[in-house]
């Protein structure tokens, strides 16, 4: 349900508010928004703040907003962008989509290897530099898993910026924030990718040698592992629900 918005931030709050109830069904494709008068009264806020709360939900393609200003709910899985994924990770109740999830894991499994393809032709010499340094800081930090979490993403964004591709680079952003909010949760289940340093060493180096096939070959072997981890994990939670549902 709609609530009476706090005073600070206001159209981010009305945003927020707004894109929840679209994104978890509560707002479904084809309805019509409340008027903005309406939801002044109903959300406790200026007009300023719904029109600036509107366009915003319009530019993410939650809604489209009609001649006069009315504001019609659209199908966001056929008019959203990947601003929408980290929103659509966890359940209004806080639990965590297993399905986007799963989605985003399978993502990152299919870019990863084209973006370290890219690297290898594309690369600064800068870029080599600090690839290599981060292979060596994880190397000193072979035992401190979480601390490889935080060097292994530091090492994919530098392929990401050494690949030179625009696009590649947006979804990653997109990908990075979802996987952010999933990180702690992550850390031991992603912990045999983690500690492969052979294989960080070895896009390293294919970087180095500009040898793009290498590179691609082995970051789509390191992608797999913690992919099979994540599927699996995935899977017996779902295989849990199941039981318990059918209890």
């Amino acid at each position: 349900m709609l609530k009476p918005v706090a005073r600070q931030s206001l159209s981010d709050a009305v945003f927020e508010q707004l894109s929840h109830e679209i994104v978890h069904g509560r707002m479904v494709p084809g309805a019509p928004l409340p008027s903005e008068r309406n939801l002044c009264d109903m959300l406790r806020v200026n007009r300023g703040a719904v029109r600036e709360a509107l366009k915003r939900l319009s530019q993410a393609g939650l809604v489209t907003i009609q001649h006069g200003g009315a504001a019609r709910v659209l199908n966001f899985r056929q008019s959203g962008n990947l601003d929408l994924l980290t929103r659509l990770l966890f359940h209004s109740d806080g639990t965590v989509d297993l399905k986007v999830a799963r989605s985003a894991m399978e993502m990152r499994a299919a870019m990863a290897p084209d973006i370290a393809r890219l690297a290898a032709r594309r690369r600064s010499p800068e870029q080599l530099h600090r690839l290599l340094e981060l292979v060596a800081a994880m190397a000193d930090h072979a035992d401190d898993l979480p601390a490889l979490q935080l060097l292994a993403l530091q090492f994919w964004d530098v392929l990401v910026e050494g690949s030179d591709n625009i696009a590649y680079q947006l979804v990653f952003n997109s990908l990075r924030d979802a996987y952010e909010r999933l990180r702690e949760l992550l850390v031991e289940v992603l912990a045999s990718e983690l500690r492969d340093l052979a294989a960080y060493r070895a896009i390293a180096e294919a970087v180095q040698r500009q040898d793009d096939l290498s590179a691609a070959a082995v970051a789509r072997t390191l992608m797999e592992q913690g992919s099979s981890a994540i599927f699996q994990l995935i899977a017996a939670i779902e295989e849990g629900d199941d039981n318990v549902e059918r209890t």
